[in-house]
């Protein structure tokens, strides 16, 4: 039956489409990311020597620390749907996964020839999986990343359409010979990155509230800088603060739409800090140029379709216009990462940012020890099925087997305290 046929009216049909329309197409993502230095840094108050945290689209859920010795929740629904036997477990699985990550990169150094004096060294575990809401409220898979990275450099990744390891190093051939060789831990992988973690993702949207509650509105600014060229400006449309981070932005000239060919940039969506994103789209043009400009921006989330028309107005002799606008909330936050990322360029240690995506290369290999086992089977919930074939995996990948996230638990229902 329709909703017409319903005997809903008219406007709340239409009501009923706008949202649907929000909705759908939107995606959401599940990850987690643990990062450990091979010693504790030292006069770098923030950064410690084990960090573990989940974020639910680019909003931290939850966080470990090597200093803190707690998971605890950094949403309020987070702490207000799990119950305390929830965070307990999941903190005595985070302390497993700091053991895991000091015994393995002593291995790495040892593997690699570095010592103490060598620096300061990394190593970085990141896995989740990304869908888009479908019509009918649930959500399709679309992605799965599972990556370890060491000293900035991919080590190995998961490439789930293939089911196989991609190495992208010579040193991490034959680790990934190895892993494709344990099929147990290949299916195992796929189903976590495809299955629980969406099943997980779903939950964690439904405690979070719906999109329409969340989202927040983009404000829409279109401003003109100086260009190198004396002749030119550089004219800059620039959403901000809008949750989440789909959007649709367009700079127009007389209302045709100005592509790539015709010397538009983009930055694409990026984080305030403040758990909201921004956007800037660009293109230089002559000062001189009288073409009516316009910047139209389309949030689903929220329902807005603005569009703006420049005033032609000139940036005056200084600073470039527009610096500053929507920028603030973001100096703390840069100011912080420069920081991490000088003391471990100073010290060699962060070569290259680890990425998301899948396929991404040089990797080294992080070596999972026999005895690591031990230290990371705090999973009590899994079922048996499932523990007689993880108990095949040989001791080098169990750690993967019995710990993944989130919540470290291979059952839906109910939320295991384990989960991640």
């Amino acid at each position: 039956m329709s909703p017409v046929d319903s005997g809903m009216s008219p406007l709340a049909v239409l009501v009923l489409l706008q949202v649907t329309a929000a909705v759908f197409g939107v995606k959401h993502s599940l990850t987690y990311t643990y990062t450990a230095f091979a010693h504790k840094p030292v006069g770098l108050p923030g950064i410690h020597e084990f960090t573990a945290m989940g974020h639910l689209d680019t909003r931290m859920i939850d966080y470990f620390d090597s200093d803190q010795q707690l998971k605890v929740p950094k949403q309020p629904w987070m702490g207000e749907r799990l119950d305390k036997d929830y965070w307990v477990k999941g903190t005595q699985s985070r302390q497993s996964k700091q053991q895991w990550f000091k015994v393995n990169i002593g291995i790495l150094m040892n593997r690699l020839r570095q010592n103490k004096t060598s620096g300061q060294h990394v190593l970085q575990w990141q896995h989740g999986c990304e869908g888009e809401m479908q019509l009918d409220g649930t959500l399709k898979f679309s992605t799965g990343v599972d990556m370890y990275s060491y000293d900035g450099y991919d080590f190995l990744s998961f490439d789930d359409s293939n089911s196989a390891w991609v190495a992208g190093a010579p040193a991490a051939q034959q680790t990934k010979r190895t892993w494709d060789g344990v099929d147990v831990l290949k299916e195992y992988t796929k189903g976590y990155l495809e299955k629980e973690c969406m099943e997980w993702m779903e939950k964690f949207l439904k405690y979070q509230g719906s999109v329409l509650e969340n989202a927040t509105k983009p404000e829409v600014y279109l401003f003109a800088s100086k260009a190198k060229k004396e002749a030119n400006v550089i004219l800059t449309c620039m959403a901000t603060g809008f949750y989440p981070k789909e959007i649709q932005l367009w700079i127009k000239r007389n209302g045709r739409v100005l592509r790539r060919e015709d010397g538009v940039m983009s930055s694409g969506s990026r984080p305030n800090g403040d758990e909201t994103f921004q956007r800037k789209d660009w293109v230089e043009i002559l000062k001189t140029d009288q073409s009516q400009y316009t910047c139209e921006v389309i949030h689903k989330a929220t329902q807005v379709n603005i569009e703006k028309e420049w005033d032609h107005k000139l940036p005056e002799n200084g600073s470039p216009i527009g610096v500053a606008v929507g920028v603030p909330v973001l100096v703390l936050v840069l100011a912080v990462v420069a920081g991490v990322l000088i003391f471990c360029y100073r010290k060699g240690c962060i070569r290259q940012l680890t990425s998301k995506k899948k396929g991404s290369n040089d990797p080294i290999i992080p070596i999972v020890c026999s005895n690591s086992t031990s230290s990371t089977s705090s999973t009590s919930s899994t079922s048996s099925s499932n523990t007689d074939s993880i108990s095949k995996i040989p001791e080098a990948v169990s750690f993967l087997a019995s710990n993944a996230d989130p919540a470290e638990s291979q059952e839906a229902e109910p939320l295991n305290p384990d989960a991640e």
